[in-house]
């Protein structure tokens, strides 16, 4: 078990740990599923007695533990509970650019206490914020110790019928047409030179534009999946060539965000 000295005290104080919980797949749509279909009830029970969060948004993750509380009685009221919000500088330039210090973040777990990281969807600290309070916990020497539930960019390659052997998860594609186009190319090449499959992610109201620029850029023969609102009723998952993509009907909103993989 990891120790802290206290120097009024010669006895140690245990650390806390640092407990990485998912979050639903559903945040933002309406209705909402529910919670243990897609939330194990071991991480539901660990949620229910944390008191110290890290988050991205306190609104969000009171939402999220008053569901938990629904299905398993929350060890303290949640206005009582300790919510830390991460800087919105970690939200715009992500955790590693700059000089971001997470660790004042965890001084509740050097003084004995537990404390949950979770972001609005899945899996904290992938393809979310939250890798830079993992780190600082490694430093301090917290075990750090991942729950399970919904992670998108797995499940949508699971699903995607691509290589899952050897793949790359990439992020969002740029903005500009221009430059997203000769990324698309990039990501292309580099999947059918080597098998590796590339994903990708994108937000709702992007969702058409940016399958418009893959089926307007990719090779016919270059095999395309797309999943959106997994875990929900309506979600989707369809992998085909871009040839016979070009002739379907998109099944894509403007309400969820996509997870995009290519490939051979």
């Amino acid at each position: 078990m990891n120790m802290v000295a206290n120097p009024t005290n010669p006895t140690p104080t245990p650390k806390g740990r640092l407990y990485l919980v998912p979050a639903p797949l559903d945040f933002g749509c309406t209705p909402q599923s529910d919670l243990q279909d897609s939330m194990p009830l071991g991480t539901l029970t660990v949620a229910a007695r944390l008191q110290y969060w890290i988050c991205e948004n306190a609104k969000s993750t009171r939402a999220y533990l008053q569901r938990v509380g629904q299905v398993i009685p929350l060890h303290s009221a949640l206005q009582a509970l300790h919510i830390q919000e991460l800087p919105r500088e970690v939200h715009k330039k992500g955790d590693h650019q700059g000089n971001f210090d997470a660790r004042p973040l965890l001084a509740a777990a050097l003084a004995g206490n537990d404390i949950g990281l979770v972001s609005e969807a899945g899996m904290p600290a992938v393809a979310d914020p939250g890798s830079s309070v993992v780190r600082a916990a490694h430093e301090l020497g917290l075990e750090v110790m991942p729950m399970t539930g919904p992670a998108s960019i797995l499940l949508a390659l699971a699903a995607s019928g691509l290589n899952g052997q050897n793949f790359a998860f990439v992020g969002y594609l740029p903005q500009d047409a221009a430059e997203r186009i000769a990324r698309i190319r990039e990501l292309e090449s580099l999947a059918l030179k080597t098998g590796q499959t590339q994903l990708f992610i994108e937000t709702p109201y992007r969702n058409a534009a940016m399958l418009q620029a893959l089926l307007q850029t990719l090779q016919h023969n270059t095999r395309l999946a797309i999943a959106s609102g997994l875990t929900l009723a309506r979600g989707v998952c369809c992998g085909d060539t871009v040839k016979n993509w070009r002739q379907k009907t998109s099944p894509l909103d403007n309400s969820t965000p996509a997870v995009f993989a290519l490939g051979r």
